[in-house]
């Protein structure tokens, strides 16, 4: 079914790590360093995320860029509460360091290396991982975010431009996301194949059409093809 694929691109939450413990982790961190530094901002998660959102609404052409709307949103709050705006860059470091101790699926390395011997591998996200922290940097040819591109999934151009970068027609590159919407559907939109990374045993959104392949984790997705 995936014969004529070149290339394969990954997401990454939730793809390649399992995420919500991580942001949990780090808004933990956040939070306590705000205690000690700032403690006039004794703001809740909810409500951080609230002043992001509303920072996103007041400014549409960056809703994609979560790292700046995360960082704009605490250099206000300082200036809000009587600090300097300053601070929020330490504060946004924090957060980060925290945000890429991820703990990869004890399945993803080896089938990376599997599958890198006869693909070309990349990834596209729409956060704000950084590989080089993670440790794999050195998989992919191609590192996409949104951030780089202006857009997030699952805006077209984002699978545009990771065709442009492979130097790849959309059809000889599968797209392997765990989202049917924002990953599958989207990739299939735009002419890429898709592959469903089902790690929770999930039932599929019935009106949506299935992705092209369908798998439990990446060592099923090696084998599935052959490598």
């Amino acid at each position: 079914m995936l014969s004529d694929v070149r290339a394969i691109a990954f997401d990454l939450d939730n793809t390649l790590w399992d995420v919500e413990p991580v942001l949990e982790r780090a808004e933990q961190c956040l939070a306590g360093w705000l205690q000690e530094h700032c403690p006039r901002i004794a703001l809740s998660r909810e409500e951080m995320r609230v002043a992001r959102e509303r920072l996103a609404r007041r400014e549409p052409h960056n809703a994609h860029d979560v790292s700046y709307l995360r960082l704009t949103a605490l250099a206000a709050l300082a200036r809000e509460h009587g600090y300097d705006e300053r601070l929020a860059l330490k504060a946004f470091e924090v957060f980060l360091a925290a945000r890429n101790e991820v703990e990869i699926f004890t399945d993803v390395a080896p089938a990376l290396a599997r599958l890198g011997s006869r693909y070309a591998l990349a990834s596209l996200s729409n956060g704000n991982a950084d590989l080089a922290r993670i440790g794999l940097e050195h998989v992919f040819s191609v590192s996409l975010n949104a951030r780089q591109i202006g857009a997030a999934k699952p805006e077209r151009r984002c699978f545009e431009r990771l065709a442009q970068e492979l130097l790849l027609p959309p059809g000889a590159i599968a797209y392997v996301g765990d989202d049917p919407r924002l990953d599958i559907e989207a990739a299939r939109t735009a002419g890429l194949r898709t592959v469903w990374m089902n790690r929770r045993a999930l039932a599929w959104p019935r009106e949506l059409p299935p992705a092209d392949l369908t798998v439990n984790d990446c060592a099923q997705l090696a084998a599935a093809l052959r490598t």
